[in-house]
């Protein structure tokens, strides 16, 4: 019978469990006190047989030691448990952190600061919510200058002060950033202004109603069409690589004369003609000219002694030319799908 009793407190002890230091000490207590189970058998092993002392004894011992171990057991398993959830972040998520990567525009837009920095032109920025006299009037645009109708400009508010009437508007180009520049700095100026603009367009694959522009100045004595070409002929090859050829085909801007729009080589098929480039050879990137001495005038430079050229691109139209991306609108959407193919190009 004392064996019987021994076997079924093994079993009983061997799947002991325990969730708190309370319930492990009440289990310390209920087999290995001195009014324990285990204390309680010594009491029965003075009526065993002398033959059978010896192998009973054993037992006794056997499930001594096992009772020891669990209890023991069971305290490290609950130290262990409450250390690592003292490690545990409980506010990381419970998926892998993956690195983030550079918006394909932000990509781009750096790529071409950085190769106007290296031909020494410095950052230059203003507000987005602008007025008419920086966006338009210093621009060389009249009040009834029909190049206004060129773009659709988005009118914020009118204000009034000291007799004045101002229009408020968001910036639909960063040449306003080149008046600022020009207002408070004398020649030399050499700055390039990028930014976001606003223009009231219908959002489709094509167009959308905000986009990025960075625009160029160079103010100086005695700067020639010649030296824009030469500054645009380095930048394409900087930028598409070392074969590329530009041409400049003549057009108009209200604040420079003369203008031009610039075509490059087209880069895919290397000016043989295909789809992308419509089969001509060539891709139109960016416009430019040589400052209109009004403009000059009216940010209160003498026109006279300085001379000076300005340029302008869009980042997404050199984005569409470098990625092939054919919808502006996935530039906007946050689709981490698109976002994660530019990657490698961070």
């Amino acid at each position: 019978m004392l064996l019987e009793k021994i076997e079924s407190l093994i079993t009983e002890i061997e799947g002991l469990h325990a969730n708190t230091a309370e319930e492990i000490e009440a289990l310390r207590l209920k087999y290995l006190s001195k009014k324990g189970e285990v204390n309680a058998l010594m009491q029965d092993f003075k009526n065993v047989a002398a033959d059978d002392k010896k192998t009973v004894g054993m037992k006794i011992n056997a499930l001594k030691a096992l009772a020891f171990e669990k209890i023991n057991s069971l305290r490290a398993e609950l130290e262990s448990g409450s250390q690592q959830t003292e490690d545990l972040d409980l506010t990381r998520t419970p998926y892998p952190v993956t690195l983030g990567t550079r918006h394909p525009l932000s990509i781009v837009r750096n790529e071409i600061v950085e190769i106007f920095q290296r031909m020494g032109f410095t950052l230059a920025d203003g507000p987005e919510v602008e007025d008419d006299l920086h966006i338009f009037t210093k621009m060389n645009f009249a009040a009834d200058h029909p190049a206004r109708d060129m773009q659709d400009t988005f009118f914020v508010e009118e204000s009034r002060l000291n007799d004045v009437t101002k229009n408020i508007l968001l910036r639909s180009h960063t040449s306003s950033v080149q008046a600022r520049v020009m207002e408070r700095q004398q020649p030399p100026i050499r700055v390039i202004c990028p930014g976001r603009v606003y223009r009231n367009e219908a959002i489709t694959a094509r167009a959308h109603c905000f986009f990025h522009q960075i625009e160029g100045l160079y103010i100086d004595e005695n700067v020639s069409f010649t030296d824009l070409k030469q500054v645009m002929l380095t930048f394409a090859r900087e930028l598409f690589g070392p074969d590329t050829k530009i041409r400049l085909r003549p057009s108009y801007f209200p604040f420079t004369e003369p203008s031009a729009e610039m075509d490059i080589s087209c880069h895919i098929c290397g000016g043989v003609g295909c789809g992308f480039c419509k089969h001509t050879g060539w891709v139109e990137i960016l416009g430019c000219g040589m400052v209109d001495p009004n403009v000059l005038e009216l940010c209160g430079i003498d026109s006279k002694k300085y001379s000076g050229y300005a340029f302008g691109l869009g980042v997404e139209r050199i984005t569409n030319l470098k990625y092939q991306v054919s919808d502006l609108r996935m530039f906007s959407e946050n689709d981490k799908r698109f976002l994660e193919e530019f990657e490698a190009a961070n």
